[in-house]
C-alpha cells in the first residue's frame, strides 16, 4: 500500500457489504482491523470466518461507540483509520405516509451513527499526533437524489455530507476526515432482487481503497454521479445567473470572507 499506511482501523457496519470487504482486503494487507456491528450471525462470521476481531456496537447509541472507541485503543497502540460505515436502507414512501419516528430512528443510525463515531473517536486521535484519517460513508444521495421516496435516507445521506465538510475543518493536520460516496454497489443493504444490478463489491473495493491510502477528501467511484450531479448544480447556477447578485458586487456579504477579515483585524 502507498501514501498513508495504516496499521489499525475500526469499522463500523464492518459485516457485510462495504465495510466488511474493506475489512477483509485491509486485513489481507496485513493491517489490524476490529469490526464493529450489531450482535447478529453476520457478526459472528465475521469473527469466526474470515477471522477478524469483532465488537459488538449499536451506533445510534452513543455509549457503545465511546465503549468500541475503549476498545480499539486498548487493543492497538494507535488508531489509525476510522471508518463510520454502518448505515441502513431506509423507510420508503412519499415524506407525508412515512411515519416520523420510523424516519427519526433512521436518523438514529445513518446521521446520528456517524456523528457519535466522529465524536468517540476524534479527541483521541488528536492527542495520539500521529497521522490518521475518520472516513464517513456517504452515498450519491449524499448529492442527489438517486431512488424516489426514499426521503429520510436521501436526507440523511446529505446530512453526512455537511457533517463530514464542517468536522474536517474542526480538525488539526495530522487528523484527516473525509467523504466515501458509493453508488449502487452490490449489498445487503437492500434487497437482493434489486441490489444485484450493482457494481461488484470487490471491484468497488478496487477503486475506493487507493483513495482512502491517499487521504482524499471525496471517495468516489461511480461516473454516471456527475451527471446527475450535473443536472441540479446546472439548475442552481441558472438560478444565480438571472437572480443573484454578481459575486463582484456581493463580497460584502460573504460571510467566511468577513469572519476571516475580522479574525485577522487588529485590536485598534
Amino acid at each position: 500500500m502507498n501514501g498513508f499506511s495504516p496499521r489499525s482501523a475500526v469499522i463500523t457496519g464492518g459485516a457485510s457489504g462495504i465495510g466488511l470487504a474493506i475489512a477483509k482486503r485491509l486485513s489481507h494487507e496485513g493491517v489490524e482491523v476490529l469490526v464493529a456491528d450489531l450482535p447478529t450471525p453476520a457478526l459472528e462470521r465475521a469473527r469466526v470466518v474470515d477471522g477478524l476481531a469483532t465488537q459488538a456496537c449499536d451506533v445510534s447509541d452513543l455509549a457503545q461507540v465511546e465503549a468500541l472507541a475503549d476498545v480499539a485503543f486498548e487493543r492497538f497502540d494507535s488508531v489509525d483509520l476510522v471508518l463510520n460505515n454502518a448505515g441502513q436502507s431506509g423507510v420508503h414512501g412519499p415524506l407525508w405516509e412515512v411515519d416520523v419516528e420510523a424516519a427519526r430512528a433512521h436518523f438514529d443510525v445513518n446521521f446520528w451513527g456517524v456523528w457519535h463515531g466522529c465524536r468517540a473517536f476524534a479527541p483521541r486521535l488528536i492527542e495520539q499526533k500521529s497521522e490518521s484519517a475518520i472516513y464517513n460513508t456517504g452515498s450519491e444521495n449524499s448529492f442527489f437524489c438517486a431512488v424516489q421516496q426514499t426521503a429520510a435516507y436521501i436526507a440523511a445521506k446529505h446530512a453526512v455530507l455537511g457533517l463530514t465538510e464542517s468536522f474536517r475543518e474542526d480538525l488539526p493536520p495530522h487528523v484527516h476526515a473525509g467523504l466515501i460516496v458509493p453508488g449502487w454497489v452490490f449489498t445487503p443493504l437492500g434487497p437482493e432482487r434489486f441490489m444485484k444490478f450493482g457494481m461488484d463489491v470487490e471491484a468497488y473495493v478496487d477503486i475506493i481503497l487507493p483513495q482512502i491510502l491517499s487521504r482524499r477528501r471525496f471517495v468516489v467511484s461511480h461516473g454516471y454521479n456527475q451527471i446527475r450531479i450535473a443536472e441540479r448544480m446546472g439548475e442552481l447556477y441558472a438560478s444565480y445567473d438571472e437572480f443573484a447578485l454578481p459575486a463582484e458586487e456581493d463580497s460584502q456579504h460573504d460571510v467566511r470572507s468577513v469572519m476571516e477579515q475580522l479574525r485577522d483585524a487588529k485590536p485598534s
